[in-house]
């Protein structure tokens, strides 16, 4: 229905908004974030969706085009959006010394972000399982496969790279 679909568009948006919240973190001021945010939502992310779901394809540029799930069309609006966001702030306050040389800034929580990795991984079961606009138990099911496996691999991936780069799993 119309407003299953809006609210599945409304965790779209909120998806892009928190793509730029995490890059510019700790560097904007509340205010201005929400001043972002609402033109996020309201006029930027409006319009690259319709490229996508309105029947476009891309304002016709790619025909056949196909994003399932949004993947492209959320992950491009709240990338470019958090790059725009980021070269207006500029560098976080420590990651260059006096010389120009960056520095690492570690995570400052294990367990918080441990978290955090939990609580995306379970709302991947809802998000990418709602992706598929049924109760279809056979379709939800290898939706629900593949989302395990990704996360699997995706852990694997960054252990083998943690432990390549800082010689810790």
């Amino acid at each position: 229905s119309g407003l299953s679909d809006f609210f599945f568009q409304v965790v779209f948006v909120a998806t892009a908004a928190s793509i730029v919240s995490g890059a510019v973190a700790e560097r904007i001021k509340f205010w201005p974030f929400m001043g972002f945010v609402l033109f996020l939502t309201a006029v930027i992310y409006p319009i690259q969706g319709h490229w996508t779901w309105g029947g476009t394809a891309l304002g016709g540029l790619i025909d056949g085009f196909s994003d399932f799930a949004g993947s492209m069309i959320v992950h491009s609006v709240g990338g470019w959006a958090a790059l725009a966001g980021v070269l207006l702030l500029g560098a976080r306050k420590g990651k260059y010394d006096k010389d120009g040389k960056a520095k690492a800034i570690p995570g400052h929580s294990m367990p918080l972000a441990t978290i955090g990795v939990f609580l995306l991984f379970l709302g991947w079961y809802g998000f990418n399982g709602g992706s598929v606009l049924s109760a279809n138990p056979q379709l939800v099911s290898i939706v629900f496969v593949t989302t395990t496996l990704a996360a699997c691999a995706g852990g694997l991936g960054a252990i083998a790279t943690s432990w390549f780069s800082s010689g810790k799993p």
